[in-house]
Formats: C-alpha cells, structure tokens, sequence
C-alpha cells in the first residue's frame, strides 16, 4: 500500500530547497519533517539510523525507501513523475542541464555549505568577515561561470528553455543563499532574469524558506 511521501528537510538548506521545489513542479504532496541542521539535528541517533550520510535532504518514498542527495532524489522524481519533465527529450540536451545543474551543485555549493563555514570558523579559526569574503568569492566566481553558460544559449525565460528545469531547481535555491550574505550579481542578466522568472512561477514561490513550517526568520 502507497504512502505520502516524507521529505525530510531543513528550511534553510539549499540542496532541500532544490527538492522542495521539484516536489512543487510535479505537483507531488509530501509530509514537511524538519531536521534542524545547524542545531546538530542530523546527528542524532534517530536520524542517524535513518541517513547514512546524515545529511538532508533526505526522501522516504511512497513505498519506504530511502534515497539521499538532491541531485539523485530529484532525477528519481523526474522518472517515476515524469510529467511536467525537468529534462530535455533529447540526450545532449539533457546532458547540457545537468552540466548547469552541476555548476552549481557540485562547483558552488560544496565551498560554501554550513559544514564548510562551521570548519573556517571552528576549526581554523577563520574570523567573520574572512569566512564572508571566501563564501561571496566562490559564489560569485561561480555564478559568473554560470553566466557564460547562458550567454552560450538562445535566449530563453528559464535556464534553459520557457518550462524550468533541473538547471533552474538549483539556481533558485544558490541565489537565495547568496542574498543572506550580500553577493553581488551585479553583471549576471540571464542568471538573475531566470532567477526572476522563476520566482514568478508559483511552484518557486510555495517552496521557498519562508513558507516552510520551520522557517525562523
């Protein structure tokens, strides 16, 4: 017998804000379970026991299993729903997306995750505006790579096309993170034209932080 899905989630993680959103677009109910990360909730033994990585986001599917890491739990979404798609039909389009998609999950990201900066500052002993100087560094160098990826495409509503797509889960939720800390993206106008186009989008605007139930502010 099928279940609700179960997303368990932290309000301020960008990799579960991509999730959020792909949940969204498919139009697909789940149950919103909190894992306050930065209060070293996934590392309990509770969700140790149901996370191997201990990280979120973290799915349990409508038939129990348990898939981690949003990029995977995302295509796995996208193949079992597989309607509106987040991929292109055609193979080198989707490779295209997921290079996209990838510019920023695996390039961006991973230098400016909270494990990252509790390490400057913890460990290394990294004062608060050095640790804000390298985060505003990487997202930015990122983004502008990000930005010559675009300008090597027709022009198009989202990342990539006029439906968003996997490129466009990710983006969303690195703009985000890049606004708490004062980025520019002065200089970036297919990025932050998608970015727009895409907060527009009612499926964007249902997953964002401040409509989640563990929002804080």
């Amino acid at each position: 017998m099928l279940r609700t899905m179960k997303l368990h989630n932290y309000f301020r993680s960008s990799a579960s804000f991509r999730v959020r959103i792909a949940l969204q677009l498919k139009g697909l109910p789940y149950d919103y379970l909190s894992v306050h990360i930065a209060k070293g909730a996934h590392k309990l033994p509770g969700y140790a026991a149901l996370s191997a990585d201990g990280l979120v986001p973290l799915l349990e599917t409508d038939d129990g299993q348990h898939l981690s890491q949003s990029m995977a739990i995302i295509e796995y979404l996208d193949e079992t729903h597989p309607q509106p798609p987040l991929l292109p039909a055609d193979a080198l389009g989707r490779a295209q997306v997921r290079a996209l998609a990838q510019s920023i999950a695996c390039e961006i990201h991973p230098l400016n995750n909270l494990r990252v900066l509790k390490y400057l500052t913890h460990e290394l002993k990294v004062d608060e505006d050095s640790k804000n100087t390298w985060y505003r560094h990487w997202v930015r160098s990122g983004l502008e790579s990000f930005e010559r990826q675009l300008l090597q495409r027709p022009a198009a509503t989202y990342c990539w096309g006029d439906t968003p797509t996997l490129a466009d889960c990710c983006l969303v939720p690195q703009i985000f993170n890049g606004q708490r800390f004062n980025v520019n993206f002065d200089g970036l106008p297919r990025t932050m034209g998608a970015f727009e186009a895409c907060m527009k989008h009612p499926a964007f605007d249902a997953a964002q932080p401040s409509k989640c139930p563990d929002f804080e502010g």
